[in-house]
């Protein structure tokens, strides 16, 4: 005998209700669990970390949320107020400076700024300098990443990578 759909809300309705039931009674028992637990051992609400606000996911969140952007240091200024970090497009001011001639470096904030230097020198790293490999055809490799087929098929004909290198 086929059902109604009548019968089948009915039928949804009451399942609902019995697990509902059943969800109840294991939540029941979890948390007489966790009591005994907590009372054998001790634990303190810090510890499970109710205790301080600190811990909680919506204090954290408004904490972030109410820390302001990280000022970045002016790399370029012009004495007038105007500065820019480097970061972006060029502000305005400097582009029309530049389109009337000036140069970058006359706006660099140590330029404009003189500090002291301090007796400590900072090394600079020095890069090697990259070996490109280059076949006839005008292939190029780096020699970083994996080796091109044109490079392998080179080697297996015979060649050098110090034949190669440009």
């Amino acid at each position: 005998m086929t059902q109604s759909y009548k019968q089948i809300q009915k039928q949804i309705e009451t399942l609902q209700r019995q697990a509902e039931k059943l969800r109840k009674q294991e939540v029941d028992g979890v948390v007489a669990r966790i009591k005994v637990a907590i009372t054998h051992y001790g634990l303190t609400a810090d510890q499970l970390g109710f205790g301080s606000t600190t811990n909680s996911v919506k204090a954290k969140a408004k904490a972030k949320a109410g820390k302001a952007a990280p000022q970045r240091s002016a790399k370029y200024s012009d004495g007038q107020g105007n500065s820019w970090s480097g970061i972006g497009k060029r502000p305005y001011w400097l582009r029309d400076a530049l389109n009337a001639g000036r140069t970058l470096e006359e706006f660099t904030a140590e330029a404009l700024s003189p500090k002291p230097k301090s007796a400590k020198l900072k090394t600079s790293k020095k890069r090697k300098s990259k070996v490109v490999y280059r076949d006839q055809a005008g292939h190029t490799w780096s020699g970083m990443g994996p080796r091109p087929r044109w490079l392998k098929e080179a080697l297996e004909a015979g060649k050098t990578l110090d034949e190669m290198t440009a």
